[in-house]
């Protein structure tokens, strides 16, 4: 089962994950737009401003199913470096069947209705000159990509240990 399942998985991450990295230069030319316009005109954009907060969100959001893929995600690594191929394939696989699904499906479910309610009700921002519909929404979706993306990540990574396990990998 292991092979092609997780090498799809991995490229989709990876392919996200060097999007999400022009969206962190998005962000940064952005971030010195709005210090420009504020100390040298003295003026301000509150759109431009949230553009910034849900950029950084979407980069951090979304960018940990490229963070898992590369293992690069926070452990503690004080026994795990130490381990076997194998008993790293079943810390993994644990880790994956009994922490990082269950928590990707309860974000998931609770992050649901919360970004409905914002399409259906056509959210825009709070702020007068804020970002508009459907700017709000499509940032709450976040909310909803992300448990999704770390899931399907988390299924590849399970995929790798099953191969290991059976010494296929």
């Amino acid at each position: 089962m292991s092979g092609k399942q997780d090498k799809l998985i991995d490229r989709f991450s990876e392919a996200s994950g060097k999007l999400l990295a022009w969206l962190t230069l998005v962000m940064v030319l952005v971030t010195f737009v709005i210090v420009v316009m504020r100390y040298a005109f003295d003026a301000g954009l509150i759109w431009l401003q949230e553009t910034v907060i849900w950029l950084h969100a979407a980069v951090f959001m979304l960018g940990a199913a490229y963070t898992l893929k590369h293992d690069e995600h926070v452990r503690v690594d004080v026994f795990y470096r130490t381990m076997s191929e194998k008993k790293r394939a079943w810390v993994d696989l644990l880790g994956v069947v009994f922490f990082l699904l269950p928590i990707c499906g309860f974000l998931l479910l609770k992050s649901w209705d919360f970004a409905a309610m914002s399409w259906s009700i056509k959210e825009a921002s709070r702020e007068s000159g804020g970002l508009p519909y459907p700017l709000i929404p499509l940032a709450k979706s976040i909310l909803v990509a992300m448990p999704i993306m770390v899931g399907l990540q988390g299924i590849a990574l399970l995929l790798r240990s099953f191969a290991a396990l059976r010494g296929k990998s």
